[in-house]
């Protein structure tokens, strides 16, 4: 299982397995967490990954790459997918761990000082509070949940990671990005002045086309919905979770309040998957002081038509333009140049890794990406739910919202 499926920029391709080359990796001493806060760069950090899937391998080279980490365990629901796992970071044998709860015998073992989740989104907040409860410190990939009590689940995990001296953080890589994060400053300083209206897109292709053959084969059986994961929306939360958070965080981020309704709609016409997920949403946010963000996305060719991850609010002073991998500026009586950003995809990801680890090294327990994701997270569920139903929806009666999606596992082993 893996989860968090990279970003499209338009134009590009990216491949998951493809990682920036890290400085050389200085010697480090192996020692738990609960000694790290007393020492400094000399610490490494027993890892466990939850989740060995294709963005699970990626995302393990970069926390080999930063140096400061020893992998010591992984844990996926498939027997395959552990083993190449384990021989590919030469983890022994006892310390591979399958089946539904193959987290959970991970845990118990004491074997890691810290957890990478990188499982479909359905299973984050689970696992999330599991690892909060065993002690070790939890880095896990966006979307953090699919339903509204996931979304709560997390945020108690965080809150009780920080109550308890551990490291929690959410792996969005915009928010890691100094060109996104000086121009926000900017925004919450008046750069813009009053805001009018906002927009926010996410198009790109299918980026499930090695998980069709999984579906298609036989679309009742729950393991081969479990491979084919991204194409299952109990499992996944829709694109308009797993993948279309990133600009819709971005727009929250602008924000930085929850919007009062959202209505929309979707549909499921160009792509032949098998799956039950939408290829496309389009809804409006409405926020406070008639402030609206249109949203739109797709999951399939585009043809001539641009794609790319983008966002802009406009206001009485000026506009910032933002896109995942192109340029981040502003424009009009406060501009600010800004520049590219470059392979953000990659690049964000080693700076939240690196800041993992400064955070356990430094007994910095704050954990300031859990409200933020939470939110944004919740947006992406408001928008869905307006869009499912065709209607508008309201985020006061969306948080009373206590239904679960519940994936069907029968006949898994656990």
């Amino acid at each position: 299982m893996s989860t968090g499926h990279h970003p499209t920029q338009p134009g590009k391709s990216i491949n998951r397995r493809a990682f920036l080359a890290g400085a050389s990796a200085i010697s480090f001493q192996v020692m738990s967490s609960r000694a790290v806060k007393s020492y400094a760069a000399n610490a490494k950090i027993k890892l466990g990954l939850i989740g060995c899937g294709g963005r699970g391998v990626w995302i393990s080279r970069l926390f080999q790459k930063h140096g400061g980490y020893e992998i010591t365990a992984a844990a996926d629901y498939f027997d395959d997918r552990v083993s190449n796992y384990g021989d590919l970071f030469d983890i022994p044998t006892a310390n591979r761990f399958t089946g539904l709860s193959g987290y959970k015998r991970l845990l118990e073992k004491k074997l890691v000082d810290a957890i990478a989740i990188e499982t479909p989104p359905y299973f984050h907040p689970a696992q999330a509070a599991a690892g909060v409860e065993a002690g070790v410190h939890v880095y896990v990939a966006k979307p953090i949940a699919v339903d509204v009590p996931g979304c709560f689940s997390i945020e108690e995990s965080g809150k009780r990671a920080t109550a308890q001296n551990l490291c929690f953080l959410v792996d969005f890589q915009t928010r890691a990005n100094p060109l996104y994060q000086e121009a926000l400053k900017r925004v919450r300083e008046g750069a813009l002045g009053e805001f009018a209206f906002g927009e926010s897109t996410y198009h790109a292709g299918n980026p499930w086309a090695d998980q069709v053959q999984y579906m298609k084969a036989d679309p009742k059986n729950p393991a081969n919905r479990l491979r084919a994961w991204g194409l299952d929306k109990n499992l996944s939360g829709d694109i308009i979770t797993e993948q279309n958070i990133h600009t819709l965080d971005v727009a929250s981020w602008i924000m930085d309040q929850p919007p009062l309704q959202a209505f929309g709609s979707c549909g499921h016409k160009v792509r032949d998957d098998g799956g039950d997920c939408h290829d496309s949403f389009l809804c409006v946010f409405q926020y406070p002081n008639d402030v609206g963000i249109s949203f739109s996305s797709r999951q399939f060719e585009g043809y001539e038509s641009p794609g790319g991850i983008k966002n802009r609010m406009y206001g009485s002073k000026g506009v910032i333009e933002t896109e995942y991998g192109g340029d981040v500026r502003i424009r009009g009586e406060n501009p600010y140049a800004g520049g590219n950003t470059g392979n953000i995809f990659t690049d964000g990801v080693i700076t939240n890794i690196a800041t993992f680890h400064q955070s356990l090294l430094e007994g910095d327990y704050a954990n300031p990406t859990v409200a933020p994701s939470v939110r944004s997270n919740l947006v992406t569920i408001l928008g869905r739910t307006a869009a499912y139903r065709n209607d508008a929806v309201r985020w006061d009666n969306l948080l009373k919202d206590t239904s679960r999606v519940e994936p069907n596992f029968q006949g898994l082993k656990d």
